[in-house]
């Protein structure tokens, strides 16, 4: 499973900045001007071979006359507490601020390992005012330039030492399929779980998760076995006083992590939202197998043919371009096609295993290659002499050998993506399809 880690700090620090570069993307809205972050950023990190997830939160502030400066206060905290590890972020050119104490104080008490990042380290004149953070209390501070990139190597080095490794009790649940029930608040996620469950409880074993929040529930009647990913904040209802909306997609982050199979439920009462299409880049980042669920079809008035397209078609617009995964309608309060979502979720999990054999893979792919070659470059051809199926990947993985692969762009890829589909069964589930010198 993957770990979260919050960036976190008074506003203007430049943690935005330094999101996008330990993303490398340009997600997050840059500006000078204070409090510019107030929608949540997530994306995931790959250094030196470790994966994390991690959090661009708003800026902490106090007597402002900013109108969302409480909702963006409780999102830190809510960040603070979910997050395996923090980078509070605090300004070098400025030095230590009441605001940063604040801050510093609120981390002390978390007891959760933080490492202090003194951004704006822009030229070596700057290095001087490092050493005024060591009296936050929070350890040596890690001066960085997130505009250039200096020091960002090493925080990153950093960060992945101090972050848990798996365990043990999350190892002896690989060989058994993994669900997660995710989705914006009100979408049914409860009352799907209740309708899998049931009455019956002895046919159901929560064991506690590996991580702080974490929760598998072994699902093991009417022929399936599996587990259902869960968090403690689906079965117990958040503080009042958090924003419902940021601490969901925070709990989704961990339950898709967590999962082999995300089963995304969808309002069929209020039809897709940003919150929906946040939640699935996040199932996409994480490279995770996919079952759209739209709920409460019990409570739509036009149930037609041509409404089921069209709800159909425009949920795959909103997803594009990965458009290849079911889709079921159905209701959790009148049980209402449940079963199906569960055997949808058992064929994703088996798509996600299966393996195609070479000679079967040259045979097919090789007549597509030949209607449709890759375009030239230069007056050069590229040449694709042979493809096979990458064995133990976590994501069915192809690997086409070729005389010039820096010349194969994305739309070819694409091509040989979607023929792959055409020919063998791999719906729901992300396809990676990488190019290599012969």
């Amino acid at each position: 499973m993957g770990q979260l880690v919050a960036i976190v700090g008074r506003p203007n620090v430049g943690k935005s900045t330094l999101f996008n570069r330990l993303t490398q993307s340009r997600t997050a809205i840059v500006d000078d001007t204070a409090g510019t972050t107030r929608d949540r950023q997530y994306g995931k990190v790959d250094w030196n071979g470790k994966e994390f997830s991690i959090v661009d939160t708003g800026g902490w502030v106090v007597n402002s006359d900013d109108i969302f400066e409480e909702e963006i206060n409780k999102q830190v905290q809510v960040a603070i507490e979910q997050a395996d590890e923090i980078l509070f972020v605090v300004d070098a050119m400025n030095g230590v601020t009441d605001l940063d104490d604040r801050v510093a104080e609120i981390l002390r008490r978390s007891r959760k390992p933080v490492l202090l990042v003194a951004n704006k380290v822009d030229s070596n004149d700057w290095l001087y005012n490092v050493p005024e953070f060591y009296s936050l209390g929070l350890g040596e501070p890690y001066p960085i330039s997130a505009v250039n990139g200096f020091g960002t190597g090493d925080l990153l080095d950093d960060v992945v030492k101090k972050l848990p490794e798996k365990e043990d009790d999350e190892e002896a649940l690989d060989d058994i399929p993994k669900f997660a029930i995710v989705g914006r608040p009100n979408a049914g996620k409860s009352s799907i779980i209740n309708a899998f469950i049931g009455e019956d409880r002895n046919i159901v074993t929560d064991i506690a998760g590996t991580t702080r929040d974490s929760i598998y529930t072994r699902y093991n009647k009417f022929g399936f076995d599996f587990y259902l990913v869960d968090t403690a904040g689906i079965r117990k209802k958040a503080k009042v006083n958090e924003d419902i909306e940021y601490y969901s997609v925070i709990r989704s982050i961990r339950a898709i992590e967590a999962s082999d199979v995300c089963i995304l439920m969808i309002d069929a009462t209020r039809g897709i939202e940003a919150q929906d299409v946040n939640i699935f880049s996040l199932i996409q980042r994480n490279k995770k197998g996919l079952v759209v669920c739209v709920n409460k079809w019990d409570l739509v008035q036009d149930k037609s043919q041509a409404a089921i397209r069209h709800f159909e078609e425009t949920i795959r617009e909103r997803f594009a371009p990965f458009t290849d995964f079911p889709i079921i309608f159905s209701s959790a309060l009148t049980k209402q096609r449940i079963f199906k979502v569960l055997e949808t979720a058992v064929e994703v999990y088996q798509n996600r295993k299966r393996v195609v054999p070479t000679s079967q893979l040259n045979t097919v792919m090789q007549e597509m290659i030949a209607a449709y070659p890759p375009p030239a470059n230069k007056g050069k051809y590229v040449k694709i002499k042979y493809v096979t199926m990458l064995k133990g990947s976590v994501v069915p993985t192809f690997i086409f050998f070729c005389n010039l692969p820096q010349w194969v762009k994305e739309p070819y890829r694409r091509y040989l993506e979607n023929k792959i589909r055409e020919n063998w069964n791999f719906s729901g589930t992300p396809i990676n399809v990488y190019m290599r010198e012969k």
